[in-house]
C-alpha cells in the first residue's frame, strides 16, 4: 500500500449533509431555494410538463456531447454521461448513459462550492476521482454553476472517458504502476472558462499531457458546449415557468424519487445479505487473490452498504470512495429504480456506506485508480447486483428484477502504434471497444440477453467494425458471439463474444496493454443453482502468415487455424505483437439461473440450433443429447440427466437423513427453497422434492457439497486457473442431497464462504451477516 502523502486529505471527498453545506456557503454567494409549501403547491401538470422539459434537456446536451466529440469513445460506445444539478449539487435528472458516473458529479460540486470561488460565467475542468466527478483520471467532468437574478441557481455537468491523458501508460493506463504517479495526474477543479470565456492557457495546459491532443481538445470543447446547451436550455424553462416553479419541480423531482424507492423498499423482508468476489491478480507479475466483500442489510425503508472486509488497496485494482459509490448507483438504478426516474440525489438519500478507508473500492491517495471503474468500482456494482438479486428472489411483485451477474469487470485491451497508411507516419491508441457487447445474466423467467450490452451504461453500443479498420491500421478476422460461453441455467446466461485483430497497413510492431479480471475466478455468478458464465481469455498468436491464408482464399476462423504459437495472456500485461501476430480476445458472457438439469429440452436443442450452445455443452451442461438433426433424442436425454444427479451424489460430501415435508402452504424464498411451518416451528425445504433442508433453530442449509477443479463447471471454463493464480481455485456446488438439485453453483478459490447456506439472508433480519460496521457515512 502506498505511503499517504500529507495534505492529500483536502482532496478527499466524501458526502456532506445538505443543510451543513449550506452553512458552509460564503455569505457573498446568494442561492436560490424554495420552501415546502411550493414544492407541496406545485400543480400536477406543471409539475410533469417542467420534469419533462428538464429531462429534454439533458438529452439535447448529450446530443450536442456526441456531435461535437470526435472520439470513438463517445460516439461509438456511449462512454460518458450529464446532469442537471440543484444549488447544492444534488443530482437532479441525470442521463442514461454511463451510470456509475452518477455517483460521482456531485461529489466534484460539493468539493467545489467548499474550495473555490463560484461565480456566473464559469465553468470548472476535473479529472481527480478523489475529488470526485469521475471515478478515474479519464474520467473528465466539466461543469458549471447557474445563475438566474444573480443567485445560484443549480449546475450542469457533461464528462466522458478520454483515450489518453498522459502518465507512464499508452491511454494513461499502466499495469506496473504503484501509485497514481505513474499515471495521469489527478487535477482537481480549475476554472477552464471564465466569464464566459475558454481560458486558452488552461486548455492548451490540458491537451498538451495527451498523445491524442487533437481527441482530447476536442472532447474539452464538446464537455463546454454541452454544458453551454444545457445552461441555455434551462434559463429558457425558467424564463418560461419562473424560477421558483422549476426549483420547485428540481426539489420535488429527488423527493418523489426518494419517496418512490422507499416506498419499494418497506415492501420487502428486513434482512442481511452477503457477497464477496475476488479480483484475479494486481497488477503486471502478482499471482494474488484480492477480495472484495459486502453485506447488504435492508431495515425497513432504508439500505446500508457494507464493505468491512475487503481486502487493502494494492497494485492497480483500486478505487476511490467515488468509484464504490458509482459501483452502488451501477445496480441500484437498472434493479430498483427502473420504474422511477433517476433523480439520484434523492435516490442516494436511501442508503448508507459503511467502508474501510484504504481499501481496494475505498483507496486513499496515492493509489493508483485507473483501473478503478472498470474493476473495483464495476466489481463493487457486481456484488450489490448480487445481494439486491437475493432479497428481491423473495418477493412475489419484484422478483421479475432479479437478474444473475452479468458480464463481471470489464475486459480492457489497448492496441497502439503507428499508422503508416497516410502521407507522414502517425500514433494511435485503439481503446478495444468490442467488450461493450457483454452477456446479461438470467433472470427468474427469461434467459439473459446475447452480447446484449454493459449493465452500467444503458444505451452502451460497439463500435462498427468497419469505422475501426478505417480508423486504425487493423483488420478484423472475425467478430462472433461464442457458444457455451452464457452461463447455464434453468434460464441460461446470455452469451459473450470474441474478436481476432491483425495489423495491416502499419509495418510496425504494436503495444498491447492488457487489464482484465474474471480469468481464474467468475465474476459473472450465476443464481440459484446456476452456473457462472464463461471465463476470460485473451490470446496472440505468434507467427501466424494471414496474408498467405488469403491468398489460398481461406480466412482463419478459430484459435486452431492461427497455428501453435498460441501466447496466452496474463490478467495484466504490457507487450507487443508483430505484423504476423494476431490478437484474440474474448470476454465474459452472463451467469445462468437455476439448475440447468431443469431447462426445458426443447429450449436447449433450440440453444443448439442457434448457435449458443454446441451439442457438447448440451450434453455436459444440461444432459440433454440432441442428433445431429437437431432433435432432443428424449430417451438419451432422460437417462443422461439421471446419470448426472446420480454422479452428483456420488462426488458430494454424505449429508444425514432429513424428512420429508408437506409442501402445501409453504412459502417460496426462492427458485429452490421453500418456507414450511411445522408444529408452530419455521422450518427450509427443498421447493423441488420436499426434503427438509434446516429444521427450527438451524443456521445453515444442510446441503451436499462438491469441490472439484473449476473444468467440472463445463466449457465455459476457458483456462486452468493455475495459469494466472498461485491460489486453488475450485468448482464449488451445493445440492439438495434429497432431488440432487443445484442450490448452487461457483468457480471460486478455496476458503470462499458459503453464503448460498447461510440462512441469515432467508429467516431473519440480522442472522448471517459476519460484517461489523466501522464507519458510516450517507451516500
Amino acid at each position: 500500500m502506498a505511503l499517504p502523502v500529507p495534505g492529500s486529505e483536502m482532496f478527499e471527498s466524501r458526502p456532506i449533509d445538505p443543510g451543513e453545506l449550506r452553512r458552509r456557503l460564503p455569505a457573498s454567494l446568494a442561492v436560490h431555494d424554495v420552501t415546502q409549501e411550493q414544492i407541496d403547491g406545485l400543480d400536477p401538470l406543471t409539475y410533469e410538463v417542467v420534469r419533462h422539459r428538464l429531462w429534454s434537456v439533458t438529452d439535447e446536451m448529450g446530443e450536442a456531447l456526441k456531435r461535437m466529440s470526435g472520439s470513438p469513445i463517445v460516439i461509438d460506445a456511449n462512454d460518458f454521461d450529464f446532469a442537471i444539478s440543484d444549488e447544492l449539487g444534488q443530482e437532479v435528472q441525470v442521463g442514461l448513459y454511463n451510470t456509475m458516473l452518477v455517483g460521482a458529479v456531485d461529489l466534484a460540486i460539493y468539493w467545489t462550492l467548499q474550495h473555490r470561488e463560484v461565480r456566473e460565467g464559469d465553468m470548472f475542468l476535473c479529472n481527480d476521482p478523489w475529488v470526485g466527478g469521475g471515478l478515474h483520471q479519464n474520467d473528465v467532468i466539466v461543469f458549471q454553476p447557474i445563475f438566474h437574478d444573480g443567485k445560484l441557481f443549480g449546475w450542469t455537468s457533461a464528462i466522458c472517458h478520454e483515450p489518453d491523458l498522459g502518465g507512464m501508460g499508452l491511454g494513461s493506463f499502466s499495469v506496473h504502476a504503484q501509485d497514481v504517479f505513474s499515471e495521469s495526474v489527478p487535477t482537481p477543479p480549475v476554472r477552464v472558462v471564465r466569464d464566459f470565456e475558454l481560458q486558452e492557457d488552461i486548455a492548451d495546459l490540458w491537451v498538451r499531457r495527451s498523445r491524442l491532443p487533437m481527441l482530447v481538445g476536442l472532447d474539452l470543447r464538446a464537455k463546454i458546449g454541452a454544458s453551454t446547451v444545457g445552461r441555455e436550455r434551462l434559463l429558457a424553462v425558467i424564463e418560461q415557468y419562473g424560477a421558483d416553479t422549476v426549483k420547485a419541480v428540481m426539489k420535488r423531482m429527488m423527493t418523489d424519487a426518494e419517496s418512490r424507492l422507499r416506498t419499494k423498499l418497506a415492501d420487502l423482508p428486513d434482512g442481511t445479505w452477503n457477497a464477496t468476489g475476488y479480483q484475479d491478480q494486481s497488477g503486471a507479475g502478482d499471482r494474488g487473490l484480492h477480495k472484495m466483500a459486502v453485506a447488504m442489510t435492508k431495515s425497513g425503508d432504508h439500505l446500508t452498504f457494507d464493505f468491512t472486509g475487503t481486502d487493502p488497496q494494492t497494485g492497480i485494482i483500486n478505487c476511490t470512495y467515488a468509484g464504490m459509490r458509482g459501483g452502488v448507483m451501477l445496480a441500484l438504478l437498472p434493479i430498483l429504480a427502473a420504474d422511477i426516474p433517476w433523480s439520484a440525489g434523492g435516490l442516494m438519500r436511501c442508503f448508507d456506506l459503511v467502508s474501510e478507508p484504504g481499501t481496494l473500492n475505498n483507496a486513499t491517495f496515492p493509489a493508483a485508480v485507473a483501473r478503478g471503474p472498470i474493476g473495483p468500482a464495476w466489481m463493487t456494482g457486481t456484488l450489490v447486483a448480487e445481494c439486491l438479486a437475493q432479497m428481491l428472489d423473495r418477493s412475489l411483485t419484484l422478483g421479475g428484477n432479479v437478474q444473475a451477474g452479468c458480464c463481471g469487470t470489464h475486459d480492457a485491451a489497448l492496441l497502439s502504434g503507428l499508422d503508416t497508411r497516410g502521407e507522414r507516419p502517425a500514433p494511435f491508441i485503439n481503446v478495444l471497444m468490442e467488450v461493450m457487447a457483454g452477456g446479461y445474466g438470467g433472470r427468474p423467467d427469461a434467459d439473459g440477453m446475447d452480447t446484449g450490452g454493459l449493465a452500467c451504461i444503458p444505451m452502451g453500443r460497439i463500435p462498427d467494425v468497419e469505422m475501426s479498420e478505417f480508423l486504425y491500421p487493423v483488420l478484423a478476422l472475425w467478430r462472433r458471439e461464442e457458444p457455451d460461453t452464457g452461463g447455464p441455467g434453468r434460464h441460461r446466461g446470455g452469451v459473450s463474444g470474441s474478436t481476432a485483430i491483425v495489423p495491416h497497413g502499419s509495418g510496425s510492431p504494436f503495444g498491447v496493454t492488457l487489464a482484465a479480471s474474471g480469468k481464474a475466478v467468475s465474476q459473472n455468478n450465476g443464481l440459484a443453482g446456476g452456473y457462472p458464465g464463461n471465463t476470460a481469455r485473451g490470446v496472440i498468436a505468434r507467427d501466424v502468415d494471414v496474408a498467405r491464408a488469403f491468398a489460398a482464399g481461406t480466412v482463419p476462423a478459430s484459435l486452431a487455424d492461427l497455428g501453435p504459437n498460441l501466447d496466452l495472456q496474463q490478467c495484466y500485461a504490457d507487450t507487443g505483437m508483430g505484423v504476423n501476430d494476431v490478437f484474440v480476445l474474448q470476454w465474459q458472457g452472463g451467469g445462468g439461473y437455476g439448475d440447468p438439469l431443469t431447462r426445458p429440452a426443447d429450449a436447449v436443442a433450440h440453444d443448439v440450433h442457434e448457435d449458443k450452445v454446441t451439442p457438447h455443452g448440451a450434453a455436459e451442461n444440461y444432459g440433454v443429447v440432441v442428433d445431429a438433426s437437431g432433435t432432443v433424442d428424449l430417451t438419451r436425454t432422460e437417462e443422461l440427466r439421471v446419470r448426472l444427479r446420480e454422479e452428483r451424489r456420488e462426488r458430494s460430501t454424505a449429508v444425514p437423513d432429513a424428512p420429508v415435508l408437506d409442501l402445501t402452504g409453504s412459502r417460496r424464498l426462492n427458485d429452490n427453497l421453500v418456507e414450511v411451518t411445522v408444529g408452530g416451528e419455521t422450518q427450509v425445504a427443498c421447493a423441488h422434492c420436499g426434503r427438509r433442508l434446516a429444521g427450527a433453530g438451524s443456521e445453515a442449509l444442510e446441503l451436499a457439497r462438491f469441490e472439484g477443479p473449476s473444468s467440472a463447471a463445463g466449457p465455459q471454463v476457458l483456462s486452468d486457473p493455475g495459469d494466472y493464480v498461485d491460489a486453488p481455485v475450485v468448482f464449488r456446488q451445493l445440492c439438495c442431497p434429497g432431488c440432487w438439485t443445484a442450490v448452487y453453483s461457483g468457480i471460486v478459490p478455496v476458503g470462499h464462504p458459503d453464503h448460498a447456506a447461510d440462512l441469515g439472508h432467508l429467516l431473519g433480519p440480522t442472522r448471517g451477516s459476519e460484517h461489523s460496521p466501522t464507519r458510516r457515512t450517507s451516500a
